[in-house]
């Protein structure tokens, strides 16, 4: 099959083709085609060029919105595109949730990111579940200095559990505030991109933003915030229901997890695995689910996260398979 499409006058040839057609031998290996320049069209050749040709077409639609062709926004088209999904990337591009402090314009990056910002919009409850690197709590954050700056609401307040990643830390030295902080540094790290150093330091003096251990949350009622709960798969029942119970009038939550990553005590049921179970289908409340075509780190994490999900899945199978048989005996 060969296929022609013609490339507009007003789209720059390096930025599509990527740096030594990096851009187009991707799609080439991928979809089995070879793609030539003749008189101002890509001639496009291959079982695979209806494939190749769309893709090239949304590389296109995304050069037309903003020049230049991030790694990640090119894999994501081709993963999109490659899965039968459509991507609206003018959709995505237009959205602007805030400015960092650098003056760049904050954008969700995937049509998923595009869903969780908007169920946060118009949503006063809302989960956001899926891997690392999907830009759950970053997007959160931002949404929350957002509203803060629009003055919807008065204060943001982050909060994660104190629970260790696989390992003991044993006694830290310090305050309060210096025991906890090593467990609140991804909220602080998000908090610094979008607002900067200083300015987030006077917001915490003021006591406009709070970053706190979730222990610390009984007995509050949140009126007037944008309350963010991260790393909630590490939260257990108990502190689930004790969390959502918190919030006020005229406040936000928003809660974000990855239920592949639970590092809780064996046996230990997860409040954010249970919640996606009992406030599914419940007024008000939103879930948004994220997947690793939707990471936004290096594309080394993607593969990282499909790889395990293989070798879990293999390893579920296996197991089902030596019960099945344990059953027959």
């Amino acid at each position: 099959m060969e296929l022609k499409l013609d490339i507009p006058e007003n789209i720059n040839v390096q930025d599509l083709f990527g740096n030594y057609d990096s851009n187009v031998r991707k799609v080439e290996k991928l979809t089995g085609t070879e793609m030539t320049v003749r008189d101002g069209a890509l001639i496009i050749k291959g079982k695979d060029a209806e494939l190749a040709m769309r893709i090239i077409g949304r590389l296109i639609e995304a050069l037309r919105i903003e020049p230049g062709l991030e790694e990640q926004r090119l894999n994501y088209i081709i993963d999109m595109e490659a899965g039968g999904k459509s991507f609206d990337a003018g959709q995505t591009a237009r959205d602007i949730i805030c400015y960092t402090h650098m003056g760049k314009p904050l954008r969700p990056k995937t049509q998923a990111q595009k869903e969780y910002v908007d169920n946060i919009r118009n949503t006063d409850m809302v989960f956001g579940i899926g891997p690392a690197g999907t830009g759950k709590t970053y997007l959160a954050c931002a949404m929350a200095v957002s509203a803060y700056k629009n003055r919807e609401i008065e204060r943001i307040i982050l909060t994660r559990p104190a629970v260790e990643a696989g390992e003991r830390l044993g006694f830290l030295p310090g305050d309060m505030q210096e025991k906890v902080d090593p467990y609140l540094r991804p909220l602080y790290d998000a908090l610094y991109d979008v607002l900067g150093m200083d300015a987030s330091a006077k917001l915490r003096e003021k006591g406009v933003i709070e970053v706190v251990p979730l222990a610390y949350m009984r007995g509050r009622t949140l009126d007037n915030a944008f309350i963010i709960l991260d790393e909630a798969q590490n939260t257990t029942r108990e502190q689930m229901k004790m969390f959502l119970t918190r919030m006020g009038f005229n406040s936000k939550v928003v809660v974000t997890g990855d239920i592949t990553q639970i590092d809780l005590p064996g046996g230990t049921v997860s409040g954010l695995k249970e919640a996606r179970k009992v406030l599914s289908g419940v007024e008000g409340i939103k879930f948004s689910y994220f997947s690793e075509v939707d990471v936004v780190r290096h594309e080394l994490v993607k593969r990282i996260i499909k790889a395990y999900e293989s070798y879990d899945s293999s390893n579920k199978a296996k197991a089902a398979g030596r019960g099945t048989k344990a059953a027959d005996r």
